[in-house]
């Protein structure tokens, strides 16, 4: 079950987790997501928290990368299957929509391995700071994951997921996804 939230639920503070919760957090986190299994939920980003409400009952909180993110729904079922293995016999998801997902949020690892599969990872958008903080170095140039080279030509704005536009390398040829900046 998949439920909204507009902000995340009380004490989901890292260090205040059980350490029931700790391993419902790791294994909940290794989820593959659906749309790019090279990368977990946690490495995505997305996964927001987790609470045991009672005895077998869990409530995770996940928090989609667009607000319409038609994979959520197979992240709640994939989250709650793994869950329910680990013992729950009740996991309710809620979908936290503030505040919002930012590819700033993928981890180093989760851009590493998107890079491996040749998805060009996003950009960062927030060097040096929260957003707002002052002046930020800007690299418009999306590099190839192929060859690394930074001439490279959008194709489409949509790619095989909305989170994902198509570019081509001009140096090596290969198309790419590259994962969007939000």
């Amino acid at each position: 079950m998949v439920t909204v939230r507009t902000s995340p639920g009380p004490a989901l503070a890292p260090g205040e987790l059980s350490s029931l919760e700790e391993e419902l957090l790791r294994l909940a986190g290794e989820v593959p997501d659906p749309e790019l299994p090279v990368v977990s939920l946690a490495e995505l980003g997305v996964l927001r928290g987790i609470r045991v409400v009672g005895p077998g009952r869990v409530e995770v909180e996940l928090t989609p990368t667009w607000t319409a993110c038609p994979a959520l729904e197979s992240m709640a079922e994939d989250v709650s299957e793994v869950l329910k293995g680990a013992g729950m016999s009740e996991v309710t998801v809620h979908k936290v929509l503030s505040p919002a997902w930012s590819s700033d949020a993928i981890s180093a690892e989760g851009r590493r391995k998107l890079a491996e599969a040749g998805v060009a990872p996003p950009r960062p958008q927030t060097l040096g700071g929260p957003a707002g903080s002052g002046p930020v170095a800007v690299d418009l140039a999306i590099r190839c994951p192929h060859c690394g080279s930074t001439d490279t030509r959008l194709l489409s704005r949509f790619s095989s997921t909305a989170c994902k536009s198509l570019r081509r390398c001009e140096s090596c040829g290969e198309p790419f996804d590259h994962f969007k900046e939000v």
